[in-house]
């Protein structure tokens, strides 16, 4: 849980791929957004209650089943909205009655707090993070010392080295992550850490980044990821 900028973030881990699922508080109206609900619905209308909170929004890093797995049926116990990216509706194709489609950049509120879509493909075409105070919420773009993969449907190898690098040069150092599986040795991090000690982001070169991400790091890489820094 974290508290900045009159939010707090509360995350849970949940499924059989430790996936995080958070929910984010605004303390000014007590409304609340999920991002990318799966696997335990009740888990996480439990936390909302537990909180004092109303779900009043739903926000998908992107489409793959593990990420929105319980999006019908939190949809049927609340009158939430769901947000993504009309990148990502179209690569879906899953029909949702009132969806809120977006472009990169877009910002909405959810009470005081102010939420800021980032298009960041490169493991879907409409991958999002989503960016409120000093935390970005990254899904499976970026994880803590590692990346979302590019070789499954709708993975473009080159998109991600594009947006990994957009991250590191445009985003200030203090930025704090929040991936979307626990993957790594800590579950959170900053950017400037990541600058340093993700493989992934100490790639100038494209073609090596695509190899890499490619051929290479699956096969050479330990679970939970470790940090490889550079001075």
């Amino acid at each position: 849980m974290t508290q900045d900028a009159g939010y707090r973030i509360h995350t849970l881990s949940l499924g059989p791929m430790d996936n995080f699922v958070y929910l984010i508080q605004d303390l000014a109206s007590q409304r609340a957004a999920v991002v990318d609900p799966a696997w335990d619905v009740p888990a996480i209308r439990r936390l909302a209650d537990e909180t004092g909170v109303r779900i009043t929004d739903i926000l998908l890093t992107h489409s793959h089943h593990d990420h929105i797995n319980g999006v019908d049926e939190l949809l049927q116990a609340t009158d939430a909205e769901v947000h993504l990216l009309k990148p990502e509706a179209s690569f879906w194709g899953h029909p949702l009655a009132k969806p809120s489609l977006h472009h990169g950049g877009d910002r909405f509120q959810l009470g005081d707090t102010e939420i800021e879509l980032l298009h960041t493909p490169g493991h879907t075409p409409g991958s999002t993070c989503y960016r409120l105070g000093d935390d970005l919420i990254t899904g499976d773009t970026l994880f803590v010392f590692g990346c979302g993969r590019c070789d499954l449907k709708g993975g473009d190898p080159e998109a991600m080295f594009d947006t990994l690098r957009h991250l590191r040069e445009d985003l200030p150092a203090d930025t704090r992550i929040r991936p979307g599986h626990n993957y790594a040795e800590k579950t959170t991090s900053t950017i400037e850490e990541q600058a340093r000690c993700n493989p992934f982001m100490h790639f100038a070169d494209v073609d090596r980044f695509v190899h890499y991400r490619q051929h290479e790091h699956d096969r050479i890489r330990s679970t939970p990821y470790p940090p490889e820094c550079k001075d």
